[in-house]
């Protein structure tokens, strides 16, 4: 039974279902359970850093029941998709229930869409990283398949890489930073797998040439489906879901450096160089993104068998508080800077 944990994860979007079949205050119904309710329930369950012992890895690694359990968030976030362009279509709501419906839009897309999509996109089967690229489609993000997987990795904890916040920047200005860079650093990795496979900038293999067609595609499907504020809304709640993505990849490396060695080469990467987060509920909800360390350590580590490290940075929140806590800079630099490695602060 306890491998059916991650069945909370649906908790999101169950709350974003009731976020779209309702009105008023209770459009908002998904925003007040990931930012209220699942942070009251890190703080009440506490932490859990224990890992599996060897016979445990050894069943647990090839359990067809962890991967189905990801692979049902694609019938699941794209048929609440349905219902919210429904719903919107034929409805007459007030300037703040939309901004309700937008906010739980985006957040079933960041919890459920995104971040499974991270998850499938590590793994080696083509059909579990077409599901991937699927999934990234309405966050408006598919680029990042490219850039995480062949970039990110490579590259966290250093000035290269667009995802690794430095020390003392604000999230806002991170949102910017990271975005930007990811988008042209994605063009960079496809071009160098364009020309190590000897493929012309015309062809099949050019993933992130053909994302510039099919998003659009998506996008002017809806509309010629519904509306234009059904267009609107499927825009935002795109924007928002890496909006959400990229604050997530803040408080994951936010002031950590991996330095050069003598031979002029980065450091390999180290459990120290992502921050950790143990707290029981937002493990099970983000299928153990939270212990982020592991993830980088070895990323085709499936997300069952992640491990938690001592020597890893560990934020003293879950990450809905962490999320929470970012957007007040001031108090995030507070709370985060003193837990910095004082070498990483230079």
């Amino acid at each position: 039974m306890k491998d059916l944990k991650y069945l909370f994860a649906y908790t999101i979007p169950l709350s974003a279902l009731v976020s779209f079949l309702s009105n008023g205050i209770w459009c908002y119904t998904a925003v007040m359970y990931a930012f209220i309710i699942l942070p009251l329930l890190d703080i009440i369950t506490g932490e859990t850093k224990i890992n599996l012992n060897k016979e445990e890895v050894d069943i647990k690694k090839n359990k067809w029941v962890f991967d189905i359990m990801l692979y049902l968030n694609l019938p699941i976030v794209f048929s609440l998709l349905y219902i919210s362009f429904s719903r919107i279509h034929i409805g007459n709501y007030e300037n703040y229930e939309f901004v309700g419906l937008i906010l739980s839009g985006g957040i079933l897309l960041a919890t459920n869409a995104i971040n499974v999509a991270h998850e499938l996109g590590h793994r080696t089967k083509y059909y579990e990283r077409f599901l991937s690229k699927c999934l990234y489609m309405p966050c408006l993000y598919m680029h990042f398949f490219i850039e995480h997987n062949y970039g990110h990795h490579l590259h966290v904890a250093t000035p290269e890489d667009g995802a690794t916040a430095k020390y003392n920047q604000s999230v806002y200005s991170f949102w910017f930073t990271s975005v930007t860079k990811q988008y042209l650093d994605a063009w960079k990795r496809q071009l160098l797998l364009l020309k190590a496979n000897k493929k012309s900038f015309i062809s099949v293999k050019n993933d992130v040439f053909w994302y510039h067609f099919i998003q659009p595609i998506y996008l002017l499907s809806i509309y010629l489906m519904f509306s234009f504020d059904v267009l609107f809304y499927a825009l935002s709640i795109g924007i928002l879901a890496f909006i959400f993505l990229e604050t997530i990849n803040y408080i994951e490396h936010y002031g950590l450096k991996r330095f050069k060695t003598p031979s002029g080469r980065y450091e390999r990467v180290q459990p120290y160089h992502s921050w950790n987060s143990n707290f029981n509920i937002g493990r099970i909800v983000l299928y153990e993104l939270t212990r982020h360390s592991d993830h980088h350590y070895k990323a085709s580590k499936k997300y069952q068998l992640l491990n938690s490290f001592e020597e890893s940075p560990t934020l003293p929140l879950g990450y809905p508080a962490s999320i929470l806590l970012s957007l007040i800079p001031p108090l995030w630099f507070r709370i985060i800077n003193p837990l910095v490695p004082d070498e990483m602060k230079k």
